[in-house]
């Protein structure tokens, strides 16, 4: 028998964490998604701080009624890349958290981009 869903997450995850590590300057962009909400984070793993939380849970995308998923994601990233803006980050290093890069993980990191964010 294989591994179940989130098994199989989790060791993605710790796959691509090996190698991934957010700094100060390019502090890791990690998306968490949910069945219903996605959420993304910036943080700096050598101090162990978070730098900037947006979630689809913010007011100015929970205004947005009647919009699914996909288009929530977008504007997760675009909100996530103009606090980071806010902060003083330009760069970040992408971290999908084990998620595929397909679909609303996708959508929100093309809007990140759009928005002015390097990756």
């Amino acid at each position: 028998m294989g591994l179940k869903k989130q098994e199989r997450r989790i060791r993605i995850k710790h796959r691509i964490r090996k190698r991934i590590s957010g700094s100060d300057n390019r502090p890791r962009f990690v998306v968490f998604r949910s069945n219903k909400q996605i959420y993304v984070q910036l943080i700096d793993d050598i101090q162990g701080k978070t730098l900037v939380s947006v979630s689809s849970l913010a007011k100015e995308i929970i205004a947005n009624e009647k919009i699914n998923k996909t288009e929530q994601a977008k504007l997760v990233g675009k909100l996530a890349a103009e606090k980071s803006k806010e902060a003083g980050i330009a760069e970040v290093v992408f971290d999908r958290n084990g998620y595929l890069y397909h679909g609303r993980v996708k959508a929100l990191a093309d809007a990140a981009r759009e928005a002015g964010l390097k990756f």
